[in-house]
């Protein structure tokens, strides 16, 4: 029997690097599912949330895109981004119609539900919380930052992230932590794509208490700047496990050896790389990269 039918797969992130591992795991359909961090205040998602409030929809946005397979209308309206002097200028049609599902009391999942009906994307997106909060970071000197965008920006390393206020986890993103057969972190910004989710107690807790899961880590292709740039991977294994209550990484996937860290976590090196931007994760390498680690 398929790979694919037989094995559910979650994948924690944001960004364009979450979009990239989702469409990876295509084939998997409703057997994988993302969770997505609802965190950013940057850009058009900023915008929206300063004057409407609500979770942020940039990053769920950018993983529906990536999984669009049938160009159409619709996809064209959900990618479409003004231009021009006015208000409307650099906002996205599709994070617009995603708050204004959320104004229409909608759930927020609904809403995603929805959209994914209407592009016919089989893959599950769930944002980590239906609840508006935002990542703050402590740096070494005893300051608070709120904003991930401020956190990005931070001359200073950090101490520890939290989330601001404190809010539930979705619950569909719990169960499908507790069912799955693949737990996938990364690829991402580490601060403000990976971690953001994993502050969340229920999804950590979920993480630890799956232990027939395979839980990977998979490294970026280019150097992160600001504080995350700053961080060992060394330091970016020890953050993921102590939030997910010490639970072992099990594999490290990376396009480079670290035979500093085979004591401590399996370092897999494998090619990854898109062969014409070598920045970037490469959709069907990845896939062949889950597969094998989901038939040994």
């Amino acid at each position: 029997m398929s790979v694919y039918k037989t094995n559910k797969v979650v994948a924690i992130g944001g960004g364009h690097g979450l979009g990239r591992m989702l469409a990876a795991l295509k084939d998997f359909g409703s057997n994988a599912t993302g969770i997505v961090t609802t965190t950013d205040n940057g850009g058009s998602t900023g915008r929206i949330r300063h004057c409407q409030g609500g979770i942020a929809w940039g990053d769920t946005r950018n993983c529906i895109n990536q999984l669009i397979t049938e160009p159409s209308i619709s996809s064209m309206m959900f990618e479409y981004r003004f231009k021009g002097a006015g208000e409307l200028d650099g906002h996205n049609l599709g994070n617009l119609m995603l708050t204004a599902l959320d104004n229409l009391s909608v759930r927020p999942l609904e809403a995603i539900q929805l959209i994914r009906s209407m592009l016919k994307v089989d893959v599950n997106i769930v944002p980590m919380s239906e609840h508006p909060s935002d990542l703050a970071a402590l740096s070494v000197d005893g300051r608070w930052v709120t904003g991930e965008t401020s956190v990005d920006e931070m001359e200073e390393d950090l101490l520890r992230l939290d989330l601001s206020p404190e809010v539930p986890a979705t619950k569909e993103g719990v169960l499908a932590i507790e069912q799955a057969d693949c737990i996938v972190l990364g690829p991402g910004s580490f601060l403000t794509s990976i971690m953001p989710p994993l502050l969340l107690p229920e999804i950590g807790k979920a993480i630890a208490n799956n232990q027939k899961a395979k839980l990977v880590f998979i490294e970026n292709l280019s150097p992160e700047f600001g504080p995350a740039g700053r961080m060992t991977l060394e330091q970016k294994l020890e953050w993921c496990e102590r939030s997910c209550q010490a639970r072992k990484i099990d594999i490290v996937l990376g396009d480079e050896p670290h035979p500093g860290l085979a004591e401590r976590w399996n370092c897999v090196t494998t090619e990854l790389a898109s062969p014409n931007r070598d920045w970037r994760h490469d959709r069907s390498k990845l896939q062949s990269a889950i597969e094998t680690l989901l038939s040994n």
